[in-house]
């Protein structure tokens, strides 16, 4: 549940041998051990975005992690308020509150998340992290997608959410 460095790298190896012209990820709540970490030596077509973006085809892309300290610490909140105005893509790990984020009787999203796509209106918002909620939805023209991809008790794998961009 927390991701050792080995499995990490195990990921990396497998995600850069991936047939796709491009490949972007961003770290979640089992990636610990990847927290400050300077990942180097990935194909020039795989970035590892952390509160940092990257330019594709002419679409920005951005992307904010999900690691408990910052969580605990209240940094969170300022990685979100970090995000550009000018995001056209946005990747985080948590959810906005209120949007695919409803498990156990509650919302587990941010509400500071969902003030800062509200403001930022990117054409496309993909997160996890709420495994019951896999899926898509569309939101004053904005697409967001839950992309978790084992279900709730880590027990199955769901069928991945296809989105183009064009």
């Amino acid at each position: 549940m927390n991701g050792s460095e080995a499995e990490a790298i195990d990921f990396m190896n497998w995600f850069c041998d991936l047939p796709y012209r491009h490949k972007i990820f961003i770290c979640g709540n089992h990636d610990e051990c990847l927290y400050g970490a300077n990942i180097d030596g990935l194909d020039g077509n795989v970035h590892y975005l952390c509160n940092t973006g990257v330019e594709i085809d002419g679409i920005s892309f951005y992307g904010v992690p999900m690691f408990m300290g910052d969580c605990i610490a209240e940094r969170q909140a300022c990685n979100y308020a970090m995000i550009p105005n000018a995001t056209d893509v946005l990747i985080t790990h948590c959810p906005p509150y209120g949007i695919l984020d409803y498990d156990d009787d509650m919302n587990y999203g941010s509400k500071e998340l969902l003030r800062q796509v509200k403001g930022i209106m990117p054409r496309l918002h993909l997160f996890g992290h709420i495994h019951r909620h896999h899926g898509m939805t569309n939101v004053n023209s904005m697409i967001f997608s839950n992309g978790s991809i084992m279900n709730e008790d880590y027990s199955c794998l769901q069928s991945p959410n296809l989105i183009e961009l064009v």
